[in-house]
């Protein structure tokens, strides 16, 4: 995954690239203009295409990565964040991960007891049907 920076590049390289595409649209669909002193010979009706709403397609695209890049520019961290605000915020997370894993440690402890109670009880219930097997065998033969 990117970092903040490298995704913000991104975003602005694909934004000229709507601008660019956008402007080439223009330039590609626009009606010829006609300059009074100058008359130029040949064909003076452009290709008729079969054409899309560009304008609403530009619109949306450019709207929408301006969008991410005030996010992704919202999302850089500030000039007011320091170096010990970040050794804080660090501390922090580290007492954080620490209380998680001894949390987590504690739920394994008691997992592997439920674990032992069940292998214990899957002993005695096996032990059980054994011992029934051979009390209805030594009935069967008497």
């Amino acid at each position: 995954m990117a970092d903040r920076l490298t995704q913000l590049q991104d975003c602005i390289n694909q934004q000229a690239e709507h601008f660019c595409n956008s402007i080439g649209i223009l330039q590609q669909f626009a009606p010829p203009s006609k300059f009074p002193s100058f008359d130029r010979s040949g064909s003076q009706t452009p290709q008729q295409q079969n054409q899309e709403d560009y304008v609403q397609l530009f619109t949306t695209l450019i709207a929408r990565c301006a969008k991410d890049i005030d996010t992704l520019i919202e999302s850089l961290p500030s000039e007011e964040s320091s170096t010990e605000l970040q050794f804080q915020s660090l501390r922090i997370l580290e007492a954080e991960n620490q209380e998680a894993a001894e949390r987590l440690e504690a739920i394994v402890r008691k997992g592997q007891d439920l674990l032992e109670q069940v292998q214990a009880a899957l002993s005695d219930i096996a032990q059980s049907q054994l011992d029934m097997q051979h009390l209805t065998k030594m009935t069967t033969k008497e």
